[in-house]
């Protein structure tokens, strides 16, 4: 009986689908989506970082761009243009679905002007930037809030005086050596991967290519390539901590990355024919989500001190380091999280204050518990990628705020993986991860 309801329901859906993709609103708004994909891949001709993945159509592909001069003015009109177009739409469509499609690229395309401008040398202050590109503002935070919390920090961690250098001992004893990088690292996402198929039935034959690089400047990167494929680059300019094993399984791959990009490919570019998914634009409301539900996804895959155990019987066993010490370092862990937003700080200093780099990094040592390295890896970042580090601290506490308040706590995991696997499947603007 079950199955007859489900196949009823699958066919209601389909018919309805069908009727919906008859509609003249529905027409036009996939030609609007479709100008949409061709106009950032215009914008990417001219910004390489602009568009991260793009596994649509050739037919959308522009010419090859005649010259180098950046066709600033032009590309404005153009999205000014499309915006209005698709706020008319959105304003007046009959249909539910399409009316949330045409908000959700109404706000993606507002994030164009202001990368546009970005590019062209056209510069305003971190929190003005943030709300431009991503659709949202991140908190401020005091000194004072950090100074909390490296307090609550010196407490458990063993040893007397300077709070980093005792957390610094402490994480050195947990570093893997770079002939271990790749079976840890494997086995780390091999485990994310079969937590994540408990819950998610993936499309047949994905899969991921792992390699190793350096020269850049983060620390891991998934590049996605279509058809529920991946390639994720870990970077080893720096030390790479038994920790962050975990989270690259996690967040670059099960249920991160590769997983929301896949559901993305699936669920909305060839199912319901969403061409607007087939580009990825790396600076949009897009990559909040992304990012965001990336680190929330280590959580989900390893709830309360599961990563530990995982840590503690696999990872360190077979990276060849001693379990000694490990449960005070993940504790430490938990309250580093909390420090995260300095970088926030930082990225303003260096945007609004004219900070120097040199202070950047003593105040990212200071507050994020950075070590030399990581805190000039850290400055690089910001330089290049600017006010992008709101959606890794942010987009995580948006992501968890809105499937915790709609019911997915940790009491409830099947709900919580139910709500985060609707997020990685739709077309979800600021205004709804807010409710």
């Amino acid at each position: 009986m079950k199955n007859l309801f489900f196949l009823l329901l699958i066919s209601v859906l389909a018919i309805s689908c069908t009727k919906n993709a008859d509609r003249p609103e529905t027409k036009l708004l996939n030609k609007y989506a479709a100008e949409y994909v061709r106009l950032g891949l215009t914008i990417g001709e001219y910004d390489k970082d602009f568009v991260d993945a793009y596994y649509g159509p050739d037919s959308l592909k522009p010419k090859a761009v005649e010259g180098d001069e950046f066709p600033r003015d032009s590309l404005l009109a153009s999205v000014n243009s499309l915006m209005n177009d698709i706020k008319l739409l959105a304003n007046s469509a009959e249909v539910d679905s399409n009316k949330m499609r045409a908000n959700w690229l109404y706000d993606q395309l507002a994030s164009f002007s202001g990368r546009i401008k970005i590019f062209s040398g056209e510069y305003s202050t971190f929190d003005q930037e943030s709300k431009q590109l991503f659709g949202v503002t991140a908190p401020v935070n005091t000194e004072d809030y950090f100074k909390a919390q490296l307090v609550l920090l010196d407490s458990l961690l063993p040893g007397k005086g300077n709070v980093n250098d005792r957390f610094q001992k402490l994480a050195n004893k947990f570093i893997i050596r770079k002939d271990k990088l790749d079976p840890v690292i494997k086995a780390a996402i091999a485990e994310s991967r079969k937590r994540t198929l408990a819950h998610y039935k993936l499309p047949a034959g994905e899969s991921f290519t792992l390699e190793f690089v350096t020269d850049k400047p983060w620390n891991g990167y998934n590049w996605y390539k279509g058809k529920y494929q991946s390639v994720v680059q870990i970077n080893t300019d720096l030390k790479i901590f038994i920790d962050r094993a975990i989270d690259v399984g996690s967040h670059e791959s099960y249920p991160g990355h590769h997983v929301y990009n896949m559901l993305l490919e699936k669920n909305l570019y060839h199912d319901r024919g969403y061409v607007e998914l087939s580009m990825y634009p790396l600076f949009s409301p897009q990559s909040l989500i992304a990012e965001g539900s990336a680190n929330y996804g280590i959580e989900m895959a390893f709830p309360g001190d599961e990563k530990i155990k995982f840590a503690k019987s696999v990872l360190l066993p077979l990276a060849g380091l001693d379990t000694t010490g490990a449960d005070a370092y993940f504790r430490a862990l938990a309250i580093k999280g909390n420090l995260n937003y300095a970088r926030n700080e930082a990225a303003r200093g260096l945007i609004d204050d004219n900070w120097s780099q040199s202070k950047a990094r003593t105040y990212l040592k200071k507050y994020c518990l950075m070590n030399d390295e990581t805190a000039e890896k850290s400055v690089s970042f910001i330089k290049k990628y600017r006010a992008y580090v709101i959606n890794y601290n942010y987009g995580l506490d948006l992501v968890k705020h809105h499937i915790e308040k709609n019911g997915g706590t940790a009491k409830d995991p099947a709900k919580r993986w139910e709500l985060f696997s609707q997020l990685l499947s739709n077309e979800v603007t600021m205004d709804e991860l807010g409710k």
